[in-house]
Parts: structure tokens; sequence; C-alpha cells
């Protein structure tokens, strides 16, 4: 039997997937619950993780999953099926491996930052046709997008991209940057999602795509 605020915090939680299929922050969840502290929100995710309601999924900090509501919930929301097409239900199996690239480093072309070996468990709902990696997001100047620092980033591989698009740039084959793209005539904006950043104008032959955004993972 869960308790009020833990039913409550499990329905915001996947309500909140269910949307971007981003889990909320912990002061977002604290918000949400009226609760004094996050401490408060950390000791429920324990007691939902422990009643099988939740999990934490690995090489994430707390990222979480949905993986059964309560029982007057189910008809709903089942548990534990990928034909939701929210992807909050996988299933052990549903998953993929795909190449961990680290962070976005200021001056490193993007196949140098891989870490040979290192891979991401990214839940199948996340992904579509094509080729994936993983990113960790360096600094929070997408974060008026709901991209904080920390966050892991699953970027489909491509070279093509669309006005509106949250890319990965490749600028004068020096520079790998997240930013959102804007085509303007022959030139190419990389504009940031937070107020207190510049827009950086380009030549278009002096940025080229690596990669568009497909999902985020929060990590706390």
């Amino acid at each position: 039997m869960l308790t009020k605020k833990q039913r409550d915090l499990l329905l915001f939680i996947q309500d909140r997937m269910g949307e971007d299929g981003v889990a909320p922050s912990f002061d977002e969840m604290k918000d949400a619950l009226d609760l004094k502290s996050k401490s408060g929100v950390h000791r429920l995710i324990t007691g939902l993780v422990e009643r099988g309601y939740l999990r934490r999924l690995p090489n994430r900090a707390r990222a979480l999953e949905v993986i059964r509501m309560p029982e007057d919930q189910k008809s709903a929301a089942p548990a534990n099926t990928n034909a939701q097409s929210s992807g909050l239900f996988q299933t052990e199996t549903g998953v993929r491996h795909i190449p961990f690239f680290g962070k976005i480093a200021a001056g490193t072309p993007i196949e140098a930052i891989r870490h040979e070996g290192d891979y991401f468990d990214a839940p199948l709902s996340m992904l579509g046709k094509g080729d994936f990696y993983a990113l960790i997001v360096d600094g929070d100047s997408m974060k008026q997008a709901g991209i904080n620092n920390g966050d892991t980033a699953i970027i489909r591989r491509t070279e093509q991209a669309h006005n509106g698009d949250i890319i990965v740039a490749l600028v004068r084959g020096e520079e790998v940057t997240l930013k959102t793209l804007r085509k303007s005539g022959g030139q190419i904006l990389l504009c940031p999602e937070n107020d207190d950043y510049e827009v950086q104008t380009y030549d278009s032959s002096e940025v080229a795509v690596q990669g568009v955004l497909a999902s985020i993972v929060r990590n706390y």
C-alpha cells in the first residue's frame, strides 16, 4: 500500500515523463508535492523503489523509470509493455546499447571524445530508425529547452537538420556544441536556449551537423 504522498509523486513522475520523456527534477517534485526539502523527495523515491514502482536506471545519476502503477491506475498505464507509446514501461530487454561519447568538450571533434568500449543503455522508446550515440551535457546554455547540465543527450547521427532542430554542431572543424539550429540565407545561427548566452553566427561552410537530439535522460 502506497502512502498518499508516494502515490502523488508516482503519478506526477508518470505524467511528466508522458509529456516529454524527461523525469522531473527534484525541485519540481518538491514543489509539486508541497514538500519543505528535497530530502523528502529522496525518501519518497526510495520507498517507491523498494516497493517496485520505480527503478533507478543504472549508470545514470538517479535517472528514473516507472515500472508499475497503483492498482487503480493499471487500466490507464499497464506496466512492463513495449506497446506504450510514452516508453515509460520497459521490459528488461527493452534497451539498446549505443556508443557513449562522454561530455561535449569545446575544441574537440565528436569522434575524439568517445571512450572506447563505453556504451549507454538507451530505452528503445527513445530511439527510432537510425544510428545513435549518447553525450553528457556540459553547461547550462540549453536549460530553457529543459536540457540541464549533466543530463544525457541521446543523439541521432545525421548530417541533415531543419530549422528548430537541436543539433550537435562541429564548428570550423574544431569545436563541438549542442545548440538550436536556425538558417538565414547562407548563414547558420547556433542558438542557445538561455538568455544569458548570445546567438553564434557562422557561414554555412563553417558548421557541420553531426547529429540531431532524439531524447534527454534527466540526471539528478
